[in-house]
């Protein structure tokens, strides 16, 4: 449990599986299976004023992934802070939302589950674009925590992007088991 990870709690939660005998699901869904209200397949998200331009890219092709392997959700930034549908910002220590960050090390980022939208990255931890070894890719963790904005919790699968923990100077993109995880939430 030293390990940098996600804020989110591992909760145990129902396990979805495949029916073949070769392969094994490791996903898992947010205690209760929230998920975006049916017909809400079209999502906005925005940056808090102070998050750096730098990072905005690699998040919004978080999002295009997202899009592209959920096959049913699409994403764009909105045109206000307050409007959107998903709110990203920095954040140190306690900041509003009863789950303080640590400092450097420990918790690196939180999201919350649908229909929250808050999405925050913990200002005090190295972040980078790309793989930087002594620093956490901001993509990476952009990826794992709109997993948790859609409704997916904490994977079993060591090489999902939705495993809980994370090391500096290492990237990660969507893993097949990612993928299963949202069309079954949300069906393609």
């Amino acid at each position: 449990m030293a390990t940098p990870r996600c804020g989110f709690p591992d909760k145990k939660t129902h396990q979805h599986g495949n029916k073949t005998l070769h392969t094994v699901s490791h996903y898992q869904f947010l205690q209760g299976r929230p998920k975006w209200p049916k017909g809400k397949r079209h999502l906005t998200y925005a940056f808090g004023s102070l998050f750096p331009t730098r990072f905005m890219p690699p998040v919004a092709r978080a999002f295009r992934k997202w899009a592209t392997a959920s096959q049913y959700f699409t994403f764009s930034r909105a045109s206000t802070y307050q409007g959107a549908d998903l709110k990203i910002i920095f954040a140190r220590g306690a900041h509003g939302d009863n789950s303080p960050f640590d400092g450097p090390g420990g918790v690196l980022a939180h999201a919350f589950a649908p229909t929250d939208g808050r999405f925050h990255y913990d200002a005090d931890e190295r972040w980078v674009v790309g793989a930087v070894p002594t620093a956490y890719d901001v993509e990476t963790l952009a990826l794992h925590e709109i997993g948790h904005l859609l409704g997916l919790g904490h994977s079993q699968f060591s090489n999902a992007i939705m495993w809980a923990t994370f090391s500096p100077g290492v990237t990660k993109g969507l893993n097949s088991d990612d993928i299963r995880g949202i069309r079954a939430l949300y069906g393609s």
